[in-house]
């Protein structure tokens, strides 16, 4: 029983990091297949959190980005910048959020209801954040559950609870762009606007400027042309971005690795010290067999026998197991890091699984297996 238990923990430990690996890189593809982005260009120290605490490291975004489109093979540039924002209907229950800043004509923001931005950018008034602001803002679908508003209502926006009373934004369509890419609740309104209620507007900070490549440029080409113009900042492609996101959960993958590695040393040296043990047990049994003529070949393959078949039942029993805690684990992760179905189990993580489970009993067997033949011997029986 104990066997057949270390088996099925040491593929289900298999079966789940493979899911999680292969829920965090094709989860990350996805996401930044869906901010439509081509380039990134950044600098060090950003870090996003679920609370939109992170460091905007770009100044005078709007000049960068408007240098950048004047770029031939450059079709649109856009500054985005994150901050935590306190959001909600009424001024004593407000709740901090994701805020998001955009240009107003910023056009990659699928709605799934309302009109969107007003265009044009009135309140940043080429620079002076003096003209009239819009106070529209787009939301997520959890949001909208959240507060409990649809298209037409408005939320008190604002850095802090006391600010957040002074302003009420008009809620102009509902979109899960951004917070899908992010992983967390997402308010999204004009980068202007956005930088007014932080107060930013003296640095005119970003987190990013997204560049667009126009149709048939070569992206590679034009990221590393923005990066010798401007040493100062990191440009990447969106592959190379999704890298560097990934690069920061090596270390969380490496350490399961070693967990599934350590299920997989425990499950061996278990299943070959019973199928030894059996052996050990039956010794006058197969000494009596090897008596009347069975070959060592033969008993080897009969305790052979019961390393893969513990294989089999231990491996079927973690294979069955495997939905169940992968369900659970990714709700765990959706809470944790607000992205849902980040474990994906397609049939190549159950083969996986099997084909581990297999080689355990093989190996236990070919082990258990030699030493039945070894100490299968006649003079070993008791008159």
């Amino acid at each position: 029983m104990f066997v057949v238990l270390s088996i099925a923990l040491a593929v289900l430990a298999v079966t789940l990091l493979a899911s999680v690996g292969l829920g965090v890189v094709q989860t990350g593809e996805e996401r930044f297949d869906q901010a439509g982005q081509d380039i990134w260009v950044t600098a060090d120290g950003v870090e996003l959190t679920a609370t939109g605490s992170i460091e905007n490291p770009i100044t005078d975004s709007h000049r960068l980005a408007a240098d950048l489109e004047r770029r031939d093979a450059v079709e649109q540039a856009s500054p985005l910048a994150f901050h935590g924002v306190y959001v909600g209907t009424e001024p004593d229950s407000l709740e901090l959020v994701t805020g998001l800043g955009v240009p107003n004509t910023h056009g990659d923001l699928s709605l799934e209801s309302g009109t969107g931005f007003s265009k044009g950018d009135s309140h940043y008034a080429n620079g002076t954040y003096n003209g009239p602001m819009s106070q529209e803002i787009l939301i997520d679908p959890q949001t909208a559950d959240r507060f409990d508003v649809d298209v037409g209502d408005t939320l008190y926006v604002g850095s802090s609870r006391s600010s957040a009373t002074e302003r009420e934004f008009e809620v102009v369509g509902i979109s899960s762009a951004y917070s899908q890419f992010l992983g967390t609740s997402t308010v999204t309104m004009p980068l202007s606007e956005l930088q007014t209620i932080t107060g930013t507007t003296g640095t005119d900070r970003a987190t990013y400027v997204t560049v667009t490549t126009a149709e048939g440029a070569d992206r590679a080409a034009v990221s590393d042309a923005i990066q010798q113009s401007h040493p100062e900042y990191d440009v990447r492609t969106s592959e190379e971005q999704f890298e560097s996101l990934l690069s920061e959960y090596l270390l969380v993958l490496a350490s399961g690795a070693t967990l599934v590695v350590l299920a997989l040393v425990a499950g061996v040296a278990l299943t070959v010290n019973t199928l030894v043990l059996v052996a050990v047990q039956q010794g006058e049994e197969l000494a009596a067999l090897r008596a009347i003529g069975l070959s060592r070949g033969f008993l080897a393959g009969i305790v052979g026998g019961q390393g893969l078949t513990l294989g089999l039942i231990g491996g079927l029993l973690g294979l069955l197991a495997t939905p169940a805690f992968a369900f659970v684990l990714d709700r765990v992760a959706a809470q944790v890091v607000g992205f849902e179905d980040l474990l994906r189990t397609p049939p190549e993580v159950y083969l996986g699984g099997l084909v581990i489970a297999v080689g355990i009993g093989t190996l236990g067997a070919i082990v258990a297996g030699w030493r039945v033949a070894r100490d299968a011997r006649v003079d070993t029986l008791h008159a």
